[in-house]
């Protein structure tokens, strides 16, 4: 597995495609854009007690014309001021051909009071070859 550094681009839901990873020497592992997020939502299970969850379903689609063996998606959770509560990175190991299509689901890891703080998210996908 190659070393990885991204960069990210900022703004809120929704976002598709936004991370590019770069090998050790600079060259580009993906063209930005080769994940697309088709769909998500935010979903609240035993909303208002102390067994509230947060979770976040959706499904993203390889739009690109490479296979990539590594997939992360990254949803960051915030408050009702915009305040960053956790980030958590979900990953797909498995090879991922041109057209593919997987669904993914992304609990925010604290429950009752700390799941019901959660108002928006951002998601961020990220590939490797």
């Amino acid at each position: 597995m190659h070393r990885r550094a991204f960069l990210a681009c900022a703004g809120l839901i929704p976002l598709s495609g936004c991370l590019e990873y770069f090998e050790d020497n600079g060259e580009e592992i993906t063209e930005p854009g080769d994940v697309e997020i088709v769909w998500h939502d935010l979903v609240r299970d035993d909303p208002g007690t102390d067994d509230e969850r947060v979770v976040i379903w959706g499904a993203a689609r390889n739009v690109g014309d490479r296979a990539f063996s590594y997939l992360e998606i990254r949803a960051t959770f915030y408050d009702e001021d915009g305040e960053e509560l956790e980030a958590v990175i979900e990953h797909v190991d498995e090879d991922v051909s041109s057209g593919d299509e997987w669904p993914f689901e992304i609990e925010f890891p604290r429950f009752g009071e700390d799941a019901s703080d959660v108002t928006t998210y951002e998601l961020e996908p990220a590939m490797g070859v």
